[in-house]
């Protein structure tokens, strides 16, 4: 496998559990020489790899130490340099807030050549997990995708106005997000679900409203979470 430049491979390692990994991603593993991975990337995955595979973790996870994204950036080209096969692997789907742009153009500059595999993304796959379909002919028309990372920077009176939503990353604003959406016209009334870790063991859901949401998951690290809300919840 080794090659004069070596290559990088960015793959959907897809959510939760290792059954949700592609065909072509389970190939890639098991012929890379170094593997780079995320926190949230299921254990089992990492033994897909050959023996003396170079296993480097550089997981980020709120409020822990996380390796900076120009050191990430910087493995990989060397590795590349190197002559090395990577796999570059992220949970869900690279290319849905996995940060894939900026690993993307430091491969570019340094002129290392990378392929894309897709993964499937916890925001399609934890609403079907909790039997929540994100479309419906009369009640979801159309969905929206989006991160509350730092929620303050959203459009909050446009997505008020979708018919579902499935957020990212909104654990820790859940109480924002609730405010925000009543605050522009949504009912108090409006179904919302919160599921965590979705498609392993540790799978849970909450259900509520607008209205109760908050109250019901107090005291609860949601982390890591997606939060649907619309009348397909209910």
């Amino acid at each position: 496998m080794n090659t004069e430049t070596g290559k990088v491979y960015i793959v959907g390692a897809g959510p939760g559990s290792i059954a949700y990994l592609t065909v072509k991603g389970k190939e890639l593993l098991t012929q890379a020489e170094v593997l780079v991975y995320d926190a949230l990337v299921d254990s089992e995955l990492l033994q897909l790899v050959p023996p003396n595979c170079n296993k480097i973790n550089v997981g980020k996870r709120g409020g822990k130490p996380s390796t900076p994204q120009t050191e990430i950036n910087q493995i990989l080209v060397e590795k590349c340099q190197e002559g090395n096969n990577i796999v570059r692997l992220k949970s869900g789907d690279p290319f849905i807030f996995g940060r894939s742009s900026s690993e993307i153009q430091a491969l570019i500059a340094a002129n290392c050549p990378f392929e894309i595999v897709p993964g499937i993304s916890s925001a399609l796959a934890a609403p079907l997990l909790a039997g929540i379909p994100l479309t419906d002919p009369v009640l979801s028309r159309c969905f929206a995708v989006v991160t509350a990372h730092q929620p303050e920077e959203l459009d909050w009176e446009t997505l008020a106005r979708i018919d579902t939503l499935s957020i990212l990353m909104g654990g820790r604003n859940l109480a924002y997000i609730v405010h925000q959406l009543k605050r522009y016209g949504r009912s108090p009334k409006t179904p919302i679900a919160a599921i965590r870790a979705c498609g392993t063991p540790q799978q849970e859901v909450w259900l509520g409203t607008l209205a109760d949401i908050v109250q019901k998951t107090a005291g609860v690290s949601l982390s890591p979470v997606v939060i649907v809300v619309g009348e397909v919840v209910g």
